[in-house]
């Protein structure tokens, strides 16, 4: 390693995190990569070390001893519980948002709250901890409308309710924790947006930003958008919807008047705002904030950057985007995700995983919920397995490529979604 190279962990165990651990191997900035806890197609690529990611003294041991330079904060768990601030106390260089921040995506009743303050687009809301004044107020909706838990849920505490019975089903299983645990003893009901959903990643830094290319993930666990939903089972990018237009409109009526509003509210806010955009006829409204890298958004995103990603996580660790730009490749990526038969719900782990021994070029495969067994066999290890991410001149031979390798993946229980892409295919054919 030379004396200029830092040496970074990555903390975080799924495609997210691999596909940053990815982009630091790529990068000229990094000497060595160590992630914590990782997976099992992080161990294959950087050394992994256990670690409770949700205890910062125990992170920042780890940091002393193995003296790393830098740290990238993958998950929101970790970074709601303020692991960013600890490390920063300690005077060691994070990328990742602070409690304070962090609270945007960790309290969706907060984020609402924030978007109505500062005059920022969104749906219409209530929020609830008590169960008679939720219903009195599922009484008067329009339906469908969409019940959300207000905490963590790892993608999954969002309810379309079609009618009355479904809504009040919804609450109920929320509000009494049998749903989503204490992620739902808060809940928000939201009024039901028509539209196409769209992702827009920014990497900040206070009142700069530099945008990631807009992005479209997919929910739901079935084709065609059915089933309930997940962590996201595709994405691809760049994404047609959001065309010069909607960038225009996001740009002013959502992105500016949200770093004013963070400004206003005294947060220093350094770090991923993941936008999700609902995009209506009346303009592009915001579905939720996040304040971490989309998954599997990013895996589609970081092979589009010709800018080293690494480069930019640092400048906005340190302080300053001063002169930073970010600079993408023409073409487009695509990830499918490989989950477990059953994903969301209950689905067999320990299954043994077998990969093709060689890869077309611009394809890779990105592990999210896998282990290495002590013979070395690689075995899921989650509802969401791996990603297959493909980067080609147009969408079409992106997707021909990932499916292509999909195929090849061998274990009994792989499942995915064969329409990822589908709507800007569809756009594409159309002309």
């Amino acid at each position: 390693m030379s004396s200029n190279a830092m040496r970074v962990l990555v903390i975080g165990s799924g495609g997210r995190e691999h596909a940053i651990v990815r982009a630091c191997l790529r990068s000229s900035l990094v000497g060595e990569v160590l992630a914590a806890p990782g997976n099992g197609g992080m161990a294959r690529d950087v050394r992994c070390v256990q670690v409770d990611i949700m205890n910062p003294e125990a992170v920042l041991a780890l940091v002393r001893e193995a003296e790393v330079d830098f740290v990238i904060v993958g998950p929101e768990a970790p970074l709601s519980i303020g692991l960013v601030d600890a490390l920063e106390s300690a005077g060691v260089l994070a990328y990742g948002t602070n409690q304070a921040a962090t609270r945007l995506e960790a309290s969706k009743a907060y984020c609402k709250d924030f978007l109505q303050r500062h005059g920022i687009p969104t749906a219409a809301y209530a929020s609830f901890t008590e169960i008679d004044p939720a219903l009195t107020y599922l009484k008067q909706c329009r339906y469908p409308v969409v019940v959300k838990a207000s905490g963590l849920a790892a993608g999954k505490g969002v309810i379309i309710a079609q009618d009355e019975p479904e809504a009040v089903a919804s609450v109920r299983g929320m509000l009494d924790g049998t749903l989503f645990g204490e992620s739902g003893r808060e809940v928000v009901v939201e009024s039901f947006l028509e539209g196409e959903e769209a992702s827009i990643m920014l990497m900040v830094c206070r009142d700069r930003y530099v945008a990631l290319p807009p992005s479209q993930d997919h929910k739901r666990v079935g084709e065609g958008d059915s089933g309930p939903n997940t962590g996201g089972m595709g994405a691809y990018a760049p994404a047609a919807v959001v065309d010069e237009t909607v960038q225009r409109r996001i740009r002013e009526e959502i992105i500016e008047p949200t770093l004013a509003g963070l400004r206003c509210d005294g947060i220093d806010y350094r770090g991923t705002l993941y936008i999700g955009i609902m995009i209506t006829d009346s303009g592009p409204q915001v579905v939720e904030f996040n304040t971490r890298f989309g998954d599997p958004e990013l895996q589609v995103l970081l092979p589009l950057c010709e800018t080293d990603p690494v480069g930019v996580m640092l400048a906005c660790a340190r302080g300053t985007l001063d002169g930073v730009e970010l600079h993408v490749r023409e073409g487009a990526a695509i990830v499918v995700v490989l989950a477990a038969t059953g994903y969301p719900g209950e689905y067999e782990r320990g299954e043994s995983i077998e990969l093709p021994d060689a890869l077309p070029e611009n394809v890779e495969i990105v592990h999210a919920g896998t282990q290495l067994d002590d013979g070395g066999t690689l075995r899921s290890a989650g509802g969401r397995v791996l990603g297959v991410t493909a980067f080609a001149p147009t969408l079409k031979e992106a997707a021909a490529r990932a499916y292509a390798v999909c195929e090849q993946i061998r274990w009994p229980g792989k499942y995915y979604r064969r329409d990822i892409g589908v709507r800007q295919l569809t756009r594409e054919r159309c002309g």
